[in-house]
């Protein structure tokens, strides 16, 4: 017997960094957004590595990143040959992501192609995790709204907490305040940073490294609050940190279902820089 006719797609964008098994396994197409390093752009994922983009921030090379093209939405979506997508994307107030995608909703529709796009508010795999949730809702037999609602309701459930060196790389970006930026660097601390409602927050400034990693890993097991949970836990240029932060955590959260360890890309990198550190605890979904 044949397989199903597919009559639902999910894509995603390259933000969310998931693990090609995932990727292949619930079928999900990924958008590479695009990194200028020097004035030259490359795509995400394609042909550029987070480990170039930290060498340029260390050396202090220009570094921006920018959104896909709508054409670039739309020529994926009519490529699909699919009647509808569910296109879900990191936070809105973090890139332009989502709005490309939505002006190539809106060209594709007069093709008969019905695409629901989701704001994630997330990114990394907290945005993985959520394409990942609408994916295997759109597997099981969901239509396009339904498998978005199933994103957005699971988002709401995702956790982020990050450790960098430094906010000065993004408050260059414009992902935090100034304010904050001067405050970290003139008392040396180390800053812990929350993802709330689709936004960077600084949470709290600890005066070590290590303070700062053991304090991660505690906000980390609050949130996962003793649920079946999967956890992500995402570097840039600090794989041996990330490596011990994943062993302990696998030890202390109780209903650890699925532990994920690997590098941001070249986005992502960007605009923290080397030395970050990051985990999500959200909602198990294996």
């Amino acid at each position: 017997m044949s397989a199903p006719e597919r009559r639902v797609a999910v894509v995603t964008d390259s933000t969310a960094y998931l693990p090609g098994e995932l990727i292949d396994r619930y079928r999900l197409t990924v958008v590479p957004l695009q990194v200028v390093i020097a004035g030259r752009s490359r795509a995400e994922g394609v042909d550029v590595s987070s480990n170039e983009v930290a060498a340029a921030l260390r050396e202090w090379r220009p570094v921006t990143t920018s959104r896909p093209a709508p054409q670039t939405f739309a020529d994926t979506y009519r490529r699909l040959d699919v009647p509808e997508v569910v296109s879900v994307h990191l936070s809105a107030d973090l890139s332009g992501t989502v709005d490309a995608a939505r002006l190539a909703a809106r060209q594709v529709a007069a093709d008969g192609v019905h695409v629901v796009v989701v704001d994630s508010r997330s990114l990394g795999m907290g945005l993985g995790f959520t394409s990942r949730a609408a994916a295997r809702a759109a597997l099981e037999g969901a239509t396009a709204e339904e498998a978005a609602q199933v994103a957005r309701r699971y988002a709401v459930d995702v956790g982020i907490w990050l450790y960098v060196d430094t906010l000065e790389y993004l408050r260059r970006g414009g992902r935090v305040g100034a304010a904050a930026a001067m405050v970290g660097s003139a008392l040396s601390v180390k800053p812990l940073l929350n993802l709330a409602d689709g936004r960077l927050e600084p949470v709290e400034r600890v005066r070590t490294s290590s303070r700062a990693l053991a304090r991660l890993e505690e906000l980390a097991v609050h949130g996962a609050d003793g649920r079946a949970v999967d956890v992500a836990v995402q570097h840039l240029a600090a794989a041996e940190r990330a490596q011990e932060v994943a062993e302990r955590l696998r030890r202390r959260v109780p209903e650890l279902r699925s532990l994920y360890l690997g590098e941001v890309g070249a986005v992502v990198g960007a605009h923290v820089g080397p030395g970050m550190l990051g985990v999500v605890v959200a909602p198990a979904q294996e």
